[in-house]
């Protein structure tokens, strides 16, 4: 059982060990980032076990391409399935346990869980960032034993693990008494008052009992006269009740505005007040340093390897900045010398990297920019420049460094959010053809990447044509297990399908990663191509599209990979691409190590006197190669 205070917890009792060292190189892991209520219940049926070994037993079974939209068929069964999307599922810690060695054999290295801390009782908040007790496990998902048990055997296959944790915010632990602001509902035509952000407090009725309704008192809770807050009631350890934990200045209507997105709540989630004064003389508030002592002890208690640290763009620089050192102290006391804090900055360039430089955090992640420009590109709608540009050396960012990126910025296009898409959000594999040209860009260019789980099944997060409902994230939060709301719109079937296409050729690309330096640690250049007949020259968009090869190299020492895209689903295109000049003689040959064109594999091209030194690339509709 949980304890209520964490003056009654005693984290020696927890230090005895063994702890797993920290990777020396965190560029040289393959990220996966899972929501646990959307990845597996472990009922699957016809997968392969953590060793390999077909699976037996499950009710689950298979998706099958017949499989798609076998859930919406009807207006009532379409209903049904749309609703199910919003609700818990039934992924746990147990079925992400059976799934390890598809995540192994896949070529992941960590995985980054979405929270797991236990939930407000009254809502559905199966994404995890609701939290009521920060020092238990959501029984949805399971007990803290089975996230050792999770945890020891990823370890055991060579795979770290990767906690998303919020300090920011609670869940809706309690409820407001506004006094201003009346709105009114534009679906139900209610008119209500909106507590929004001011400045100003506003008045508190009281935090939420088991049903969600304010009849605790809002401080300290007594159980003797209200029994029924523990364990479903207000927040929990005690330490948090006091109303000082909280700014109680109602919800961010301007995520741009400072002060605004600093103090206020996210929508109905509850801001923590972390503490006040300037970075080097930040005074931690009593509720941050409870909430450190907590994810300390989830440290010690799950051996974790890092934690993703959500909204830090919405915390003061000096609260991030005593939390970092905090767990870096406490993870190097036991032998963790670097466990990884990766940080939510949204935001541009400049500003992430300044946050992640002054807090201590490790890397960035939630650029949208990367994002972006990554998926915008490969589907042939960006210059290639954009994307590149955000990984060279800038006066922006200080650094005089080709490869300084490489362990700095976390990298992907998919996510759980896709803020950046506003009302229009969809998943990359809604375009089947490109998808792997996305994941190929993303997992051999600068930073670590992240694979969105899912994408390697080619899941599409599309709602039903006819029932479009702009804004939902539930639709790029497909259950990978099945269940009530499967992927393609589908019901009761699993899609851990390892000779599915993309999988195997992710898989494929992913162990040449591990094979190669380079293509981890090695600087980045996007190489001039001839593919006009003219004029070499980088790739650009003619007639707002990029129909074109694009081809870089990562050079470490004397050792170049050249890869390549094309962007052309429909055609396949060749073109010249520039290599190192000093690195090649001409007459020497590149060895093909990857290909779409599985017949090219161990083919060679000859390196030409050509814009200094240039190979000859020929790429199929949506293709991907790698040379060295």
């Amino acid at each position: 059982m949980a304890v209520q205070r964490l003056s009654d917890l005693n984290l020696q009792d927890h230090l005895g060990g063994p702890f797993t060292p920290s990777p020396a190189a965190w560029e040289d892991q393959i990220l996966y980032f899972l929501l646990l209520d959307r990845f597996s219940d472990g009922n699957e049926a016809g997968y392969r076990d953590n060793d390999g070994n077909p699976v037996a037993g499950g009710a689950t079974p298979m998706f099958q391409p017949a499989d798609a939209n076998n859930a919406v068929t009807t207006d009532a069964d379409a209903a049904g399935w749309r609703a199910a999307g919003t609700d818990w599922l039934g992924g746990s810690l147990a079925g992400l346990q059976t799934k390890v060695g598809y995540l192994q054999r896949l070529g992941v290295t960590a995985i980054w869980i979405s929270p797991v801390l236990k939930q407000v009782s009254f809502q559905a908040s199966y994404h995890g960032y609701g939290t009521q007790n920060f020092l238990d496990i959501e029984p949805h998902f399971g007990t803290a034993a089975e996230l050792r048990e999770l945890v020891d055997t990823a370890h055991q296959h060579g795979i770290y693990v990767i906690l998303d944790v919020v300090l920011n915010h609670s869940g809706d632990v309690f409820a407001y008494d506004p006094d201003r602001y009346w709105t009114q509902d534009p679906d139900s035509g209610r008119w209500f008052l909106d507590p929004r952000w001011d400045q100003g407090l506003y008045r508190v009725r009281g935090l939420r009992d088991p049903a969600g309704d304010p009849t605790l008192p809002f401080g300290p809770v007594d159980l003797t006269a209200h029994p029924n807050a523990w364990p479903d009631g207000a927040i929990w350890p005690a330490e948090l009740q006091d109303p000082v934990t909280f700014t109680q200045k109602g919800r961010i209507s301007n995520w741009d505005w400072p002060p605004e997105y600093l103090e206020g709540d996210f929508y109905g989630l509850k801001d923590i007040h972390l503490g006040a004064g300037p970075v080097d003389a930040y005074q931690p508030s009593t509720a941050l340093v409870a909430l450190t002592r907590c994810y300390q002890y989830w440290i010690a208690v799950g051996d974790l390897d890092g934690f993703r640290v959500d909204t830090v763009k919405h915390m003061d620089l000096g609260a991030a900045r005593f939390f970092a050192s905090s767990i870096h102290e406490f993870a190097q006391a036991i032998g963790k010398d670097n466990f990884y804090l990766i940080a939510e900055i949204t935001g541009d360039r400049g500003f992430a990297y300044e946050t992640a430089e002054v807090t201590g955090m490790d890397a960035a992640l939630g650029l949208a920019d990367i994002q972006d420009k990554l998926e915008w590109m490969v589907k042939g709608y960006r210059d290639p420049n954009e994307y590149f540009d955000l990984f060279r050396n800038s006066l922006l960012v200080g650094k005089d460094s080709h490869s300084w990126f490489r362990d700095k910025v976390v990298t992907s296009y998919d996510d759980h959010d896709q803020v950046r898409k506003g009302d229009a959000k969809a998943r990359f594999c809604a375009d089947q053809q490109l998808a792997l040209g996305a994941l190929a860009l993303n997992a051999t260019t600068l930073g670590i990447p992240c694979i969105y789980y899912g994408s390697e099944q080619g899941f599409d997060g599309h709602v039903p044509a006819d029932n479009r409902e702009p804004g939902k994230d539930r639709y790029i939060r497909e259950a990978m297990f099945g269940g009530r709301f499967g992927p393609f719109r589908s019901a009761d079937r699993h899609c851990f399908d390892e000779q599915h296409l993309l999988y195997r050729q992710l898989a494929a690309i992913l162990a040449i990663r591990r094979q190669q330096p380079a293509l981890r640690r090695g600087r980045q250049y996007l190489r001039d191509i001839f593919g006009d007949g003219q004029n070499f020259g980088p790739p650009r968009m003619l007639g707002g599209q990029l129909r074109s090869v694009v081809a870089w190299s990562r050079i470490l020492a004397d050792h170049e990979i050249l890869a390549a895209i094309n962007t052309d689903p429909d055609n396949p295109r060749t073109a010249w691409a520039t290599i190192d000049h000093g690195l090649h003689a001409e007459g020497d040959t590149l060895a093909c190590l990857y290909s779409t064109d599985s017949a090219t594999i161990g083919t060679t091209v000859a390196v030409a006197r050509r814009n200094g030194k240039a190979v000859q690339l020929t790429l199929p509709p949506a293709g991907v190669v790698l040379y060295h």
